[in-house]
């Protein structure tokens, strides 16, 4: 599983199973994840955040939306 990005206590990742989904990441800290998709920025899923940390995660997904996106597309076009 790639991280694909840091924050704070979130981790930021893709899954390899994942492929034949639209590009989205999932979100981990502790016991809690969710999974975001990424065009446009979209909560799929979540398990254990409150919906304050959901905000939170989504407007680091927003603002690293491009970069996200990029590193969804390397990690399953090469």
């Amino acid at each position: 599983m790639p991280v694909l990005l840091r924050d704070g206590p979130y981790r930021f990742y893709v899954v390899s199973w994942d492929r034949n989904e639209p590009p989205h990441v999932h979100v981990q800290r502790d016991n809690s994840s969710a999974k975001f998709w990424l065009n446009p920025v979209e909560l799929a899923s979540s398990r254990n955040f409150n919906q304050s940390e959901i905000r939170r995660i989504y407007r680091i997904v927003e603002r690293n939306q491009d970069t996200l996106l990029e590193a969804w597309n390397e990690y399953f076009n090469s």
